[in-house]
């Protein structure tokens, strides 16, 4: 059975901890090169995971005739432009999230994979993860009765000025980070758009980052509600509620490869649990998922789990809420 090739541009987190790992499980990906800015960086990567190439520039990499596909986890800032390049060199590309700064660099990249042809997505993993995929099934088919609100919370605390997340110029940010998820998933299970936005958003005094959001997206269905900060104790969760009942995950993001992951609904009928169901589903590695689906996309040339076009709905409400927070007014998702 034919792989994909993929090569990964650099050695960030998510890459060596989650993604390589994951996709050196993959039934129709392999993991052939990766490169850093630095070779001895890029070579120590390569030893670690069995990766036969290790290149000392990103540009060596895109040259690889070899390589297939690209996975871009570079700081937030340099998505748009080693997105763009690697489509340039023909290369596929899954590309973390947030995948641009705003919408407009979204558009622009629209216009580059119409030219060249290459599939591009983004890498929001929960679009194919088993857990996310059976609570939409669950929501659309009325178990739960009409779906009117979303609550939501994602939530860490680093306030250490040098990381990569508290740089405003490098797209740093609870929003960017992790407020994109509650925005993701509200859209993925109901399958609209919201209308406007209302943001509230306290910024960190010396770092200048959103440290603490609070979100109001005003659907067709109803109302989804979030909170995202980068300075309170980590939790996470998401819950959706209809006519008829409630349903949420045990862990919705940052999911156990050891253990089955819970879908819990909840019919109503009391407070104490007792309309309470749960499926359990794996384990499995979230990270796998994305990486066949993504690879057997460019094989049987189809539609990406996360195309262009859902992304930068996705942008679009990040820079509407940015924009609200500022005029303290309702915004409309152009």
């Amino acid at each position: 059975m034919s792989k994909v090739r993929w090569g990964v541009l650099g050695v960030a987190g998510i890459a060596v901890r989650r993604v390589i790992p994951g996709m050196q499980r993959c039934e129709f990906a392999e993991i052939s090169a990766i490169a850093s800015r630095t070779l001895s960086k890029a070579q120590e990567a390569a030893r670690q995971f069995n990766i036969p190439k290790a290149y000392g520039s990103y540009e060596e990499l895109l040259a690889d005739p070899a390589i297939d596909a690209v996975y871009n986890p570079l700081p937030n800032h340099l998505h748009f432009n080693w997105t763009v390049k690697a489509a340039e060199a023909g290369k596929h590309v899954l590309c973390e999230k947030p995948l641009t700064l705003n919408a407009a660099e979204t558009e622009r990249m629209i216009a580059v994979r119409n030219r060249t042809g290459v599939k591009i997505g983004e890498a929001f993993m929960v679009a194919t993860t088993p857990q996310w995929v059976r609570l939409r099934e669950i929501v659309r088919s009325g178990e739960i009765g009409d779906l009117r609100a979303v609550s939501g919370l994602f939530s860490y605390n680093n306030p250490d000025p040098a990381n990569i997340r508290n740089i405003p110029e490098f797209g740093g940010g609870g929003i960017m980070d992790i407020g994109c998820y509650p925005i993701f998933t509200s859209r993925f299970v109901s399958g609209q758009e919201p209308r406007r936005v209302s943001g509230m958003i306290e910024r960190d005094p010396k770092m200048g980052t959103d440290r603490l959001a609070s979100a109001i997206l005003d659907f067709p269905f109803g109302q989804a509600v979030f909170i995202c900060s980068t300075q309170i104790s980590p939790h996470q969760f998401m819950k959706f509620i209809g006519t008829k009942g409630r349903i949420e995950l045990e862990i919705p993001f940052n999911t156990l490869n050891d253990r089955p992951m819970k879908v819990i609904v909840d019919d109503g009928r009391d407070l104490i649990g007792g309309g309470r169901r749960v499926e359990e589903l794996g384990p499995f590695d979230q990270y796998t998922v994305q990486g066949d689906a993504f690879s057997k996309a460019i094989l049987d040339k189809t539609e990406v789990p996360v195309p262009l076009e859902t992304a930068l709905g996705n942008m679009k409400v990040i820079d509407a809420l940015f924009l609200s927070a500022e005029s303290g007014h309702w915004e409309s998702i152009s």
